[in-house]
């Protein structure tokens, strides 16, 4: 009897360890690059990047993802989600007074066309919020939701705590240059991976364009174009297709993209910022988001 109840202490004792192990290894896979990753970091334009697969969050790919970068319309990203939580009626009109737009056209802010005074349903805001990368939407969500746009950058730094984005601060809805906004690549990795769990959020964010109803100002509507697919001339990746992104561009945040793909029937995010350039040059954040998604399982 006695020598039984060794052997089943014995027993125990290698199961713990062997469980103990595979709990460890587990943790080590998760963070640890992926080798079916075949892209070179040194190749990439990005000084930041972060790539995850999106069903179980793994890191595959990371360069400086913990780095502060200023995000540019990234921002915007935040803007969207936190305007659809917050939205109680998402079908909604909402009317843009004169001061949504103060400031906006001075500041060199890209704008989606609408005009003071138009009386807009809030999906097409959040539509121009993504694509066309619309200041002026971005204002006019915040002042319906909170009252002001500082009251609404409130609940977006609420909302990166609750994330966990622990180096992130918004001082904006718009990303408009601000030494006090700021975040990582990896933080926004975080975020883009919860928007898209949001079925509103993903139906936008994977559109490639939208054509909003009659106004009172625009009498046959207006029609979005996706600024990152604007610039994809062919959307097909090697073993898959990027579905869908969000561009982003400042002199002092570089080109940034935070993307969307599937390959081999699995999605992946990709985030990358600061690389150089301008809307003008060669579009490198778009360039690195075609080598790297065509690198996978390669």
């Amino acid at each position: 009897m006695v020598r039984k109840v060794k052997k089943k202490k014995s027993g125990m004792r290698i199961f713990v360890a062997l469980l103990f192990m595979a709990v460890i290894a587990a943790f080590v896979y998760k963070i640890a690059p992926d080798p079916t990753v075949s892209i070179s970091l040194n190749k990439l334009n990005s000084p930041n990047a972060i790539l995850i697969r999106l069903k179980d969050h793994t890191i595959l790919l990371e360069k400086n993802s913990e780095a502060k970068i200023y995000p540019a319309s990234l921002t915007k990203i935040m803007t969207a989600i936190v305007a659809i939580e917050n939205l109680p009626d998402i079908m909604g009109e909402i009317k843009l007074s004169n001061s949504t737009f103060r400031g906006l056209y001075e500041a060199g802010a890209s704008m989606a066309g609408f005009q003071p005074g138009e009386r807009v349903r809030a999906i097409d805001l959040l539509y121009g919020v993504i694509l066309p990368s619309g200041a002026e939407c971005c204002i006019g969500l915040a002042n319906k939701i909170a009252g002001a746009e500082q009251n609404f950058v409130k609940i977006m730094n609420q909302k990166a705590a609750d994330l966990g984005m622990g180096n992130t601060h918004f001082e904006n809805v718009t990303g408009l240059q601000n030494e006090n906004h700021y975040t990582t690549v990896e933080d926004l990795s975080v975020l883009l991976c919860y928007a898209l769990k949001n079925d509103t959020f993903r139906e936008i964010f994977t559109s490639s364009r939208h054509c909003t109803p009659p106004t009172n100002k625009h009498t046959e509507g207006i029609t979005f174009n996706s600024t990152m697919f604007e610039k994809l001339t062919n959307k097909n990746i090697i073993g898959g297709e990027i579905l869908g992104g969000k561009t982003g561009y400042t002199s002092a945040a570089g080109l940034c993209l935070a993307s969307l793909s599937k390959v081999d029937n699995q999605e992946y995010v990709l985030v990358t910022a600061g690389a150089k350039g301008d809307s003008h040059s060669e579009q490198f954040n778009i360039t690195d988001a075609i080598a790297v998604y065509s690198s996978i399982g390669k």
